[in-house]
């Protein structure tokens, strides 16, 4: 896959799943916004309100009116979980939501860049960057947007048996560098509905539980609050850290 410059300042130049971001094009994308509206309607309309029951805990709009930057944590067990979280928003507040995103997965082919960038406002982040030019990106978007919320999932990868593995650093250092607060969300019965290994999801119910915003933070303090905040919700969810054996990685 070929390396790209991410903080060129000419954007046309930019490859295509670039140009959705509005720090790189600044222009209204009529076309994007549309398929937003198209999918924003399947996704509350139909997929999570007949197939998988959503229901949100908390209320985004006095959150939103009080933090319009924000990084958005979560666990992260399925492919539901970007999903759930754009469609527990309300739809006014999409033009401000944003997905940090596997470059090698979700920008792979023309189909998935398509719903990645029309449909998620993914980021694309190189989990191979080597340069830091993905870091760069998600500083200057957080740094330069006035309104940004940015989806971001500590794990770095979907637990395989549903309990919160532990938090990578980059939360922290995205929050730290850029003055950002963090918002807690848990969602309950993702690991159920579509654990790691399945094909699809099974349908069945589905809960967001809107939390506490915390200020920037080492990571081993952000762990910690969002455990004392979340195992409330799921105490199951974090038997690992109860194994002296089992550490945060820093």
């Amino acid at each position: 896959m070929k390396d790209w410059n991410y903080d060129n300042e000419q954007w046309v130049k930019l490859p295509s799943y670039l140009k959705h971001l509005p720090l790189f094009t600044r222009h209204f994308d009529f076309t994007s916004y549309m398929i937003r509206i198209l999918w924003a309607f399947f996704l509350k309309a139909f997929f999570f309100r007949f197939y998988v029951r959503l229901s949100v805990k908390g209320n985004f709009v006095p959150v939103y009116k009080l933090h319009p930057r924000l990084l958005i944590i979560s666990n992260h067990c399925s492919h539901l979980d970007a999903l759930s979280i754009a469609a527990a928003v309300p739809f006014r507040l999409w033009k401000h939501l944003y997905i940090s995103a596997a470059k090698d997965y979700f920008f792979t082919n023309p189909i998935f860049t398509f719903f990645s960038q029309h449909c998620l406002g993914a980021i694309p982040i190189d989990r191979k960057d080597r340069k830091g030019q993905a870091i760069q990106l998600i500083t200057q978007l957080l740094t330069s947007l006035s309104s940004i919320w940015l989806i971001f999932f500590p794990e770095g990868t979907r637990s395989r048996d549903g309990k919160v593995q532990d938090f990578k650093r980059g939360v922290s250092v995205f929050a730290e560098k850029t003055k950002t607060p963090i918002l807690f969300l848990y969602l309950e019965g993702n690991a159920d509905l579509w654990p790691k290994g399945n094909f699809f999801a099974k349908p069945g119910k589905l809960v967001v539980h809107i939390g506490p915003v915390k200020q920037p933070a080492p990571i081993d303090e952000i762990y910690q609050s969002y455990k004392q905040w979340a195992r409330h919700i799921d105490p199951q969810a974090f038997q690992r850290t109860e194994n002296p054996e089992w550490k945060l990685e820093n």
